[in-house]
């Protein structure tokens, strides 16, 4: 594969070109890595300074209208002249490994749009309601000069926080008339949500949305304020994927926060902070992946085997196990 003649592409905005560098940095294979390794450090530097895109996590439970509302939403931003990208995470059957992938079917109208970019992927085995590469996705979009990248995640979870590593922005869907709906959400997620949006506001679920957007602004005043946020910060708001009514209150309630954690240094400091994340989880990756050696498994047999019989103990075998592979921590 042609790495500069990829960079290249993606600069100029092809989209077969972004769609391959994907398929790159989402593989597996050594050579595949260290490719897709050389061509994101190729386009930090293909324009003089890297262009930053608002990056907005978007999660929700199943359900709750999160294709229909980026359909909108999405439509919504491309009609004001910015260039949108939505990167959907699948869930991998535990099973099979494989993924359904279809968020471009459910986004019908925004696949066909111009100045939107869909691309979904599967989530293989890792939590957070994100593939391990999306992160690298994203700067792929950021290179290719889109404005808005937005990240659909998984479910809802507290593993999901991981999906705040990679955004600028993170706002949670829910639906009305769903029993007890301050049940519905764990805490974990509450706590990392930027704004919350009541979906389905329309027809007979309109006082239901309004009823539950009273209780998640009452439980959202009960959380310890947070630095990176300006006063009425972290917010509920309703709106209506179906009628495309309260996107565009959404979005400037989006762009104002935005601009006020651009102005107060919050922007900066939060995207230092999550390049730092996840240098230290490519590490603990890179460890990991020592244990799927040949040696590291029969070593996992042989010791396992022997805490199974009541030789050694646990904590015993596992400095064995490290004191063999030469992993930090050995003898520890």
């Amino acid at each position: 594969m042609d790495i500069a003649q990829l960079e290249r592409g993606i600069v100029k905005g092809d989209r077969r070109a972004l769609s391959r560098a994907i398929t790159l940095v989402e593989s597996t294979r050594p050579d595949h890595r260290t490719a897709a390794a050389e061509l994101i450090e190729a386009l930090k530097g293909a324009n003089g300074t890297p262009r930053e895109a608002l990056r907005i996590g978007l999660s929700g439970t199943p359900g709750v209208g999160k294709s229909t509302f980026i359909e909108g939403f999405g439509g919504m931003l491309t009609g004001q002249g910015l260039r949108v990208a939505v990167l959907a995470v699948d869930p991998s059957s535990a099973r099979s490994g494989g993924s359904i992938l279809g968020d471009k079917t459910r986004m019908d109208q925004l696949s066909r749009d111009p100045g939107a970019f869909i691309r979904p992927s599967p989530s293989q085995t890792h939590l957070g309601g994100v593939g391990r590469r999306t992160r690298e996705a994203v700067a792929l979009c950021e290179a290719a000069g889109f404005d808005v990248v937005l990240i659909e995640t998984v479910g809802v979870g507290q593993s999901e926080t991981v999906v705040a590593e990679m955004s600028d922005l993170f706002v949670l869907l829910l639906a009305p008339a769903g029993g007890d709906e301050l049940q519905g959400v764990k805490r974990g997620i509450m706590e990392i949500a930027d704004i919350i949006l009541i979906n389905k506001a329309d027809g007979d679920l309109k006082a239901a949305a309004s009823r539950t957007c009273a209780d998640y602004s009452g439980a959202l005043r009960l959380l310890r304020k947070r630095p990176q946020d300006p006063k009425g910060f972290p917010k509920a708001m309703m709106v209506s994927a179906l009628e495309d009514s309260g996107l565009d209150a959404a979005w400037a309630e989006m762009q104002a926060l935005t601009d006020w954690r651009r102005e107060n240094g919050h922007w900066s400091a939060r995207r230092a902070a999550q390049a730092r994340y996840w240098f230290q989880q490519e590490v603990r990756q890179a460890l990991l992946a020592q244990l799927e050696t040949g040696p590291a498994r029969a070593a996992l047999r042989e010791l396992g085997d022997a805490v199974a019989e009541g030789k050694t103990t646990p904590a015993i075998a596992a400095a064995a196990l490290l004191d063999r592979i030469g992993a930090p921590g050995a003898g520890a």
